[in-house]
């Protein structure tokens, strides 16, 4: 994975002038196409005022769960914790909502806008043991791009 070369991909995504929901499905697609281990990419919101996230962009295979309550699965623990989850073997998590038998790890990072919570990225590989601080570095480094167009 080389960080500077996706980095500068997704700058240049970011600064296109297409819609934020355009904006974030092609950083989907991307993300996907180019790290071979990103089996299914996507980005969970704030569904208004209610304490569960709502499926937005994504590219992978199709998932039943598009609405997730807060502190549910992966993704519903990093609403409530504000922090980066990695887990190398979901069969080893006790409160995980499984997306799909070939799902083998996934990884989290939230998304902060006027420091709140207002979303994630969620990447699910079908690879154990595959997620690497370059990783986060990476989705942490989107999501602050993000937060920017969001705002």
């Amino acid at each position: 994975m080389e960080l500077k070369v996706l980095k500068q991909e997704i700058d240049r995504i970011i600064s296109s002038e297409d819609s934020n929901e355009n904006t974030l499905q092609k950083i989907c697609d991307y993300l996907e196409r180019t790290v071979s281990y990103y089996d299914w990419v996507g980005f969970y919101f704030k569904n208004g005022t209610k304490n569960e996230l709502k499926l937005a962009q994504y590219t992978g295979e199709e998932t039943e769960h598009t609405i997730i309550p807060f502190g549910k699965g992966i993704c519903g623990q990093v609403a409530m914790s504000n922090e980066n989850f990695v887990v190398q073997d979901v069969s080893e998590q006790e409160n995980y909502i499984s997306c799909g038998w070939k799902v083998k790890s996934e990884i989290v990072i939230p998304i902060f806008v006027n420091e709140k919570n207002i979303g994630q990225i969620d990447i699910d590989s079908h690879t154990a043991n595959i997620f690497t601080e370059k990783d986060e570095l990476l989705l942490e480094y989107i999501c602050k791009k993000i937060a920017l167009i969001l705002n």
